[in-house]
């Protein structure tokens, strides 16, 4: 069975691609940057930076959310025509799996070139998620929760995850205040990286814990109650935004390049849909499976990472997947970040060097795919933004999550070459 690397990655500017014409509703939104054109520029991105051809292309994968709600498009994997008329008469796929709607585009790809049917696939992750207004766009989402009892009776994202930090902090005895002082620090360190990111949607965002505990909890630039425990800066971005990447086998990498970077191990475990058949809320018990699935398949452990990208849709999220990957013991990952872990300057492993979903943008569909491009360009020596001070990073890993912790995708990848 042929290895898999990656050679070739590009991802768009994620941000608030519109323009509002009604400053009072917010309500009259035109497009400066189409679901469409994403998916053009971050295709035709990736195939330049792979030095390759259109033609060169066996086969394309895209990965998208709900774009039938956010722009109504259906039928998405015939876009790919778009990126190039070369890429007419090849495969295309589209996948779904709600926020990790691209990783599993990208383990799709990876089976097709381990079959040996396919030499090179592109992979496409997309959103287009500012066209909606509030409302609409929460309903979209929800619609990726077990709607007969989540979304259908008005339960949202925000709400889900809540429930998962209430458990957390019931389970580890925190109190209201060292709750609030860990997810600040956590949602601190994605801002501060950011800054750096010029991709980034938010780059200006409030830089260390005290500056988010020392806002208001109501009013104009406050900090206010979402779901309770989670606030404001608990919570990542409605972004519009694509990433793509060119996968081709190792053996073909090895041959025609200086650098590569494998993709060594992955792990896709799901769990129940509906949050209430799962007992331990304060755990990602079928994304500690998926770890393990990705580590073993690499042949690594926590201890060989350099560099990660975790699922940090809200802060609470930061912290378990943080300790389903080993990096922080269970309960403790709030702890470390606070003790000033996992920065640009960590002697270990650095984390969400791009500023994470919570200031680099979470556009659902593009979010698995992003994670994987930022990875292979860290271990590239092409880093967008901040890289690790202390280490040229060989070993990095992307945590990607769909829904309440249902889908669980976590990808070990390694510089080979």
């Amino acid at each position: 069975m042929s290895k898999v690397s990656i050679i070739g990655a590009y991802n768009t500017k994620f941000g608030s691609h519109i323009e509002v014409k009604d400053m009072i509703s917010f309500k009259k939104k035109t497009d400066t940057k189409s679901f469409y054109d994403l998916i053009i520029e971050a295709g035709r991105g990736a195939i330049a930076d792979a030095g390759l051809k259109a033609e060169d292309i066996d086969g394309v994968w895209i990965g998208a959310c709900a774009p039938s709600r956010f722009v109504n498009q259906e039928h998405v994997a015939p876009i790919g025509v778009m990126i190039d008329p070369a890429l007419r008469f090849k495969p295309m796929t589209r996948t779904e799996a709600a926020c990790a709607s691209s990783s599993v585009a990208v383990y799709d790809a990876v089976y097709a070139i381990e079959s040996g049917r396919f030499k090179n696939v592109l992979v496409v992750g997309v959103e287009k998620m500012n066209l909606l207004d509030t409302a609409a766009m929460t309903t979209a989402l929800a619609t990726c929760s077990y709607w007969p009892e989540e979304g259908g009776k008005g339960s949202t994202f925000p709400g889900l995850f809540a429930e998962l930090a209430k458990s957390y902090i019931e389970h580890y005895g925190l109190t209201d205040a060292e709750w609030r002082n860990q997810a600040a620090h956590v949602a601190a360190l994605c801002y501060r990286n950011a800054a750096h990111n010029p991709l980034a949607h938010v780059q200006n965002g409030p830089q260390t814990a005290a500056d988010i505990l020392g806002l208001p909890d109501s009013g104009k630039g406050s900090n206010m109650m979402v779901a309770a425990p989670l606030r404001l800066h608990d919570c990542s971005l409605v972004t519009d935004g694509a990433a793509a990447l060119v996968l081709t086998t190792t053996e073909n990498a090895l041959a025609t390049r200086k650098k590569v970077v494998e993709i060594a191990g992955i792990g896709h475990s799901e769990e129940h849909l509906p949050l209430s058949r799962r007992d331990h809320k304060w755990v990602l018990e079928a994304g500690k499976d998926a770890v393990a699935k990705a580590y073993r398949e690499a042949g690594i452990t926590a201890a060989h990472i350099d560099v990660a990208e975790v699922h940090d849709c809200f802060t609470i999220n930061q912290l378990l997947t943080t300790e389903a990957l080993g990096l922080s013991q269970d309960g403790k990952a709030g702890q470390d970040y606070i003790a000033g872990r996992f920065t640009a300057d960590d002697d270990q492993v650095c984390i969400n060097l791009s500023g994470g979903l919570k200031a680099k943008g979470h556009p659902v569909g593009a979010t698995g795919a992003s994670m994987h491009a930022l990875i292979y360009k860290q271990l590239m020596e092409e880093p967008v933004g901040l890289k690790p001070s202390k280490k040229v990073p060989k070993v990095g890993v992307t945590f990607n999550v769909g829904g309440s912790g249902v889908t669980n995708c976590v990808s070990v990848l390694r510089r080979i070459q």
